[in-house]
């Protein structure tokens, strides 16, 4: 082989690396923030870009990455990268204990998601990002839970995620880091804790069970007096009802009885003026009349004594006074 042709052979391959140092293609979402002789130049975009090789360099950074193990377990693995994924990040960090307002160890573990949305802080403002993430949320976790009761910590996980991500949402702000999410995975008190809150509320249930008992007792009574209140007082509206209208009837029937003999007496004084007699006498008359009547009136084979009060004489001419009566309107 020919010098020529081997030294055509090393510059072609020269040129190839030459173009493959110099040419950079970006994938959509990610980054790579270029220096030049050791100072930052620019931040490539996705897409196609060119570079001076040997000149520009791309700076790498670390990153950690969840892996999985063939049996399940997981594990984080700190890789250094070039390039720089700008697509929002979850981090599943380890439980830890933390310490509660009441003086309870309880383990917890979180998730956080989060998003670089600028690359250039988030290469030259920190040494080790996700490390300096993770510290963050352990030792912010410990403030916020340190601050509250455990009864609070189980029933204010949503006011919990809340506070822990606007304050580490404000911690990575100088990072090139918006922090979206923050979510409580597990809170474990301990055993002996874990009993006590089955205690409680075994005791909580029974004592709701007994003041909706009590309760319902309560109504029932109430509501069985209401009833008998109200047949009581429909009772007695229904009597004093029928005792008006029983009043109401006599009354009329009294009335009609009275005009029925105030007609009568009117017409007999008309009659016994006709005839000059003495209608007095005519009425008295005839109440003695039905008086004997309802004497006699009695049962065949028995002996009555009658007591006249009044002069034989004066019936006599009463019943005398009824016959030229008679005779007359004949």
């Amino acid at each position: 082989m020919s010098p020529l042709l081997v030294i055509s052979i090393a510059f072609g391959l020269f040129v190839l690396v030459l173009i493959g140092k110099g040419l950079r293609i970006i994938k959509q979402s990610e980054a790579m923030v270029i220096e030049r002789f050791g100072k930052f130049h620019k931040v490539l975009a996705a897409g196609i870009n060119i570079i001076i090789p040997f000149i520009d360099q791309p700076r790498k950074s670390t990153w950690r990455t969840l892996r999985q193990t063939a049996d399940g377990r997981k594990f984080a693995s700190i890789q250094m990268k070039d390039r720089i994924d700008l697509r929002e990040t979850v981090f599943d960090f380890p439980k830890q204990n933390v310490i509660t307002r009441d003086n309870v160890v309880t383990e917890i573990n979180a998730l956080i998601y989060f998003q670089i949305v600028d690359p250039l802080k988030s290469v030259y403002e920190i040494n080790n990002l996700p490390n300096a993430i993770e510290k963050l949320t352990q030792t912010t976790l410990r403030n916020v839970i340190g601050e509250l009761d455990l009864d609070d910590c189980l029933s204010s996980r949503d006011t919990i995620n809340m506070k822990l991500r606007a304050i580490l949402d404000e911690a990575t702000n100088k990072w090139g880091v918006k922090v979206n999410r923050v979510e409580l995975q597990d809170i474990n008190p301990p055993r002996d804790i874990k009993e006590a809150m089955e205690k409680q509320m075994r005791a909580e249930r029974d004592r709701r069970a007994q003041i909706i008992d009590a309760e319902g007792s309560k109504k029932a009574q109430i509501l069985e007096a209401e009833g008998r209140k109200g047949a009581d007082i429909n009772q007695a509206e229904g009597v004093k009802q029928a005792k008006i209208l029983r009043a109401e009837g006599e009354a009329t029937a009294r009335i009609r009885v009275a005009e029925a003999e105030a007609e009568a007496i009117q017409k007999i004084a008309q009659a016994v003026a006709e005839t000059k007699a003495d209608p007095t006498q005519y009425l008295i008359a005839m109440k003695y009349i039905e008086t004997l009547e309802k004497i006699m009136d009695g049962q065949s084979g028995q002996q009555k004594v009658v007591f006249m009060p009044y002069e034989a004489s004066g019936l006599m001419g009463s019943v005398g006074g009824i016959k030229e009566l008679l005779d007359v309107n004949k």
